[in-house]
C-alpha cells in the first residue's frame, strides 16, 4: 500500500502548486514564494499553448489547472478512493490515447492509471502536447519514484497490458478493431443537453450560460442541445446568458459564427440569433460551435423515453428534477472525481485486469 500512499501525497502536491500557480497567474501577490522558478516555467507553458491551439487560451487553461487544484485534495482524493481496495491491483502498463478538444480533458485518466499503481503510456493528442508533460515533470520533481511510471510516446503503442483511448466515432472503430484483443475502455462522442420546462430560474439560465460557453462549448460536457416544450419562449434564456456575449470577441468563436450563420442563411433554415449564439431546432445532438439545437417535446415522459434509448450518445442531462443522473445547472465543467466518463468506473476497471 506504501507507494499508493505516495503516489496520493504526489498529486495532493501537484494540487496545491496548481492552486498557488492560479493566484500567480493572475498577478496575486499574496502567491508563496514556494515553487517560484517552477511558476515562472509553468506560465511559459500557459501562454504559449494558445499558438499550439487558438482554443487553448490563456484564461481556459487556467480554468482548467484551477478546477483541477480544487479536486486534487487529500481529503477529495481519500473520498474518492476509500471505496476500492487498490491493494487488490497489479501493476499494469496502461495506454492512454488522450483527446485534446479542452485542456487537460485527460488527465482524468492520467491521474487514475498512475494512483491505483499502474504505469501510463501516455499518446497526447497534438491539440494538447505541451501541457502534460510538463505536469508530469513536475510530478517526478516531488516524488521521484514516478519517473519510471510515466512514458509519453508518439510511436507506435506497443508492450502495454490495457488501453483508454478517448476519440471520435470514426477513429474509435479503428481504436476497436487495433485494442480489442486485450482490456480496454474505448470512448466515442458524446453530447450534452439541457431539458427546459419553462420554470427554470434566471439563476438556473445565466448558470445553464456556463454549461453552454466554458471551453467554447468544444468538451462532450459542455451543453449543445436544449429540449424545450412546445411553444416555448426563448426570450427569458437570450437575456439571462447575455453575459458571455464577449465570447464573440474570440477569433476563432467568431469565424465559426459567421461560418455557420451564412451557412443557414444560405440553406434558408429558421434560426435565432442574439449576434453571439443561434438557436436552431434540430434532431441532433451534436451542434456547431457558436450554434445551440434545440428540439420541442409534447411531454416528459416520453422524452425521458428518448434519451433512455440514446444513453450512449450522452455524457450529461442538466435539468431539475428531471431525472436521477441529472447535473445541476451550471456544474457539467465541474465534475467530481467519481463523476467517470461515459459513466464506465475506471478504477474498478483498472484494479480489476
Amino acid at each position: 500500500m506504501i507507494h499508493h500512499k505516495l503516489r496520493l501525497t504526489a498529486f495532493v502536491k501537484l494540487g496545491a502548486f496548481f492552486q498557488e500557480f492560479c493566484q500567480y497567474a493572475n498577478n496575486n501577490a499574496n502567491s508563496s514564494k514556494n515553487d517560484i522558478s517552477w511558476k515562472e516555467d509553468f506560465l511559459e507553458i500557459v501562454e504559449s499553448a494558445k499558438h499550439h491551439n487558438g482554443w487553448f487560451t490563456k484564461e481556459n487553461v487556467l480554468l482548467s489547472i484551477e478546477s483541477w487544484g480544487n479536486l486534487l485534495t487529500e481529503e477529495n482524493l481519500n473520498t474518492w478512493l476509500k471505496n476500492y481496495d487498490l491493494s487488490t491491483n497489479k501493476e499494469k502498463k496502461v495506454a492512454l490515447i488522450l483527446a485534446g478538444n479542452i485542456p487537460l480533458v485527460g488527465f482524468h485518466d492520467f491521474l487514475t492509471v498512475l494512483i491505483t499503481g499502474n504505469k501510463a503510456l501516455v499518446r497526447l493528442s497534438s491539440n494538447d502536447k505541451i501541457i502534460f508533460p510538463f505536469i508530469a515533470k513536475y510530478l517526478v520533481f516531488v516524488e521521484p519514484t514516478l519517473k519510471e511510471e510515466i512514458v509519453f510516446t508518439e510511436g507506435k503503442l506497443e508492450n502495454f497490458d490495457a488501453v483508454i483511448a478517448t476519440g471520435s466515432n470514426n477513429t474509435a472503430r479503428y481504436f476497436e478493431h487495433y485494442f480489442s484483443k486485450g482490456p480496454n475502455i474505448i470512448r466515442k462522442n458524446r453530447y450534452s443537453v439541457a431539458v427546459l420546462t419553462g420554470n427554470e430560474t434566471k439563476e438556473e439560465l445565466k448558470a445553464l450560460g456556463d454549461d453552454i460557453f466554458m471551453y467554447y462549448g468544444l468538451g462532450c460536457r459542455s451543453v449543445s442541445k436544449l429540449f424545450v416544450p412546445k411553444g416555448y419562449n426563448f426570450d427569458t434564456f437570450y437575456k439571462s446568458i447575455y453575459e458571455n456575449h464577449p465570447i464573440i470577441n474570440q477569433n476563432k468563436y467568431a469565424n465559426n459564427y459567421d461560418y455557420n450563420k451564412a451557412v443557414y442563411l444560405m440553406s434558408e433554415f429558421k434560426i435565432l440569433d442574439n449576434g453571439f449564439l443561434m438557436l436552431k431546432e434540430d434532431t441532433s445532438y451534436g451542434s456547431p460551435i457558436a450554434t445551440l439545437f434545440y428540439e420541442e417535446y409534447n411531454s416528459l415522459e416520453e422524452l425521458k423515453k428518448t434519451l433512455k434509448t440514446d444513453e450512449e450518445k450522452l455524457q450529461c442531462i442538466v435539468s431539475r428534477n428531471f431525472t436521477k443522473d441529472e447535473i445541476t445547472f451550471g456544474k457539467t465543467q465541474k465534475p467530481q472525481l467519481s463523476e467517470y466518463a461515459d459513466h464506465i468506473d475506471t478504477v474498478s476497471f483498472l484494479i480489476t485486469i
